[in-house]
């Protein structure tokens, strides 16, 4: 969380509640379940590039190469996860709770 007392906090938090704040509730919802559920793929995703990182690391037959590789997409991908990640927490602090949603997928 951002400090209170920082002006890019401020504007920050400004920016994030004018972001959400003229959608109704039931759109809202729709959003967080949405991001909910994307989130959920891409820590799946995630998951599966770390794991194949982790397998290759112990196969001395991978080159270098491909293990920097997997590194390199391993980290862009928790990036791309913390980014969706904060955008799923500004969606649920304007609806004010986490919905829920089945590991389904479905509501």
């Amino acid at each position: 969380m951002k400090k209170a007392g920082s002006s890019k906090a401020n504007d920050e938090g400004q920016e994030r509640e004018s972001r959400f704040s003229s959608l109704q509730q039931s759109e809202l919802e729709a959003l967080a379940v949405s991001a909910i559920l994307e989130h959920r793929c891409l820590i799946a995703a995630d998951e599966a590039v770390y794991e194949e990182w982790i397998r290759a690391t112990s196969d001395p037959s991978v080159s270098g190469a491909v293990l920097k590789s997997l590194q390199d997409e391993y980290i862009a991908r928790q990036k791309k996860s913390e980014a969706q990640q904060e955008k799923l927490s500004e969606i649920i602090d304007a609806l004010g709770y986490v919905p829920q949603v089945s590991l389904d997928g479905g509501e």
